[in-house]
């Protein structure tokens, strides 16, 4: 069995803000998300745009806004991770490829943000491997010694993912890394990820888009509004009744392919007592509507539904 490598267990994320003065407000926007990435393995969390699934990557390297609240456990290689872990491995042995393109400093070249504060041969070594690893994304050498505002959208995340890929991390979390590439671009970053995962390396793919997770991953699991509610293998979404959630089952048949099969409904913007598919299951009971359900093992994959547990039954 292979190594785990992260352990994410019930996570909350929330946020303190202000309202009307002086009031505070709690805004939870990861209400229980739980998944583990092992080596050699791939795992995507599949979420809508805007679902608030990337702040799982902020977590796990400890760079959340100091209004955020974390609870819940977070460990790699079965160690917790405190936040002076986090900042101790951070672009080590974990590696982040971020989402925005914010997350490169605007007054400094990239090739300095590549490498970062290194001297003497140390840098030399440094500068060589960047080079390298640039013109595998076909970034030329005078883009070195570009600023972000100078580079397109898909310059700017090829450098993004070479930078993260420089330090040769054990895990790497890659959130939204194809957005803005072209065709061959995202085949090469697919490639890549399928790379490291031949490599031993981990990598947790944050993404909306369900053909790249169904194309690199080995798992995946779904997020929805707060909640992982179905934890199942890649090779299961290709039949819908090897799959276990409703929403899972009608997320595969409203692809193009499936014929655009839609069903009605949002998620819910509040947090409700019981199910947050309540309103959209075809599958209900009057038990679903007060009584939240827990992420529970079934057979091979994870499931949060009612009707899958021996003990409500």
């Amino acid at each position: 069995m292979s190594e785990e490598l992260l352990s994410v267990k019930n996570v909350s994320i929330s946020f303190t803000q202000y309202v009307q003065g002086l009031n505070q407000h709690e805004l939870k926007v990861i209400s229980d998300l739980s998944l583990d990435v092992k080596k050699g393995e791939v795992v995507a969390i599949l979420g809508s745009s805007g679902s608030g699934k990337s702040l799982l990557a902020h977590a796990i390297l400890g760079i959340l806004p100091e209004n955020g609240t974390c609870e819940g456990d977070i460990c790699y290689k079965n160690e917790v991770l405190t936040q002076q872990k986090k900042e101790a491995i951070r672009g080590k042995e974990i590696c982040l490829i971020p989402q925005s393109v914010n997350f490169l400093d605007p007054l400094m070249k990239v090739k300095e943000q590549a490498i970062g504060d290194v001297k003497g041969e140390e840098r030399e070594e440094a500068l060589r491997k960047q080079r390298e690893i640039f013109s595998k994304y076909g970034l030329a050498e005078e883009v070195d010694d570009l600023y972000p505002f100078e580079l397109s959208g898909g310059m700017a995340r090829k450098v993004l993912l070479s930078t993260a890929l420089l330090s040769n991390p054990e895990l790497v979390v890659a959130d939204e890394p194809t957005p803005g590439l072209d065709e061959k671009s995202v085949k090469e970053t697919i490639m890549d990820i399928k790379n490291l995962k031949e490599e031993g390396k981990g990598v947790l793919l944050i993404t909306h888009d369900i053909n790249v997770a169904l194309e690199i991953a080995d798992r995946i699991a779904i997020f929805y509004s707060g909640f992982v509610i179905e934890i199942n293998k890649t090779e299961n979404f290709a039949d819908t009744g090897k799959l276990l959630h409703p929403y899972t089952k009608s997320l595969i048949e409203a692809l193009p392919r499936n014929g655009f099969k839609l069903t009605e409904g949002v998620q819910p913007l509040e947090e409700v007592p019981g199910c947050v598919y309540y309103d959209n299951c075809p599958i209900k009971s009057d038990f679903c509507k007060e009584n939240r359900p827990n992420l529970i093992k079934c057979g091979d994959a994870m499931i949060r539904c009612h009707n899958y547990d021996k003990e409500v039954k």
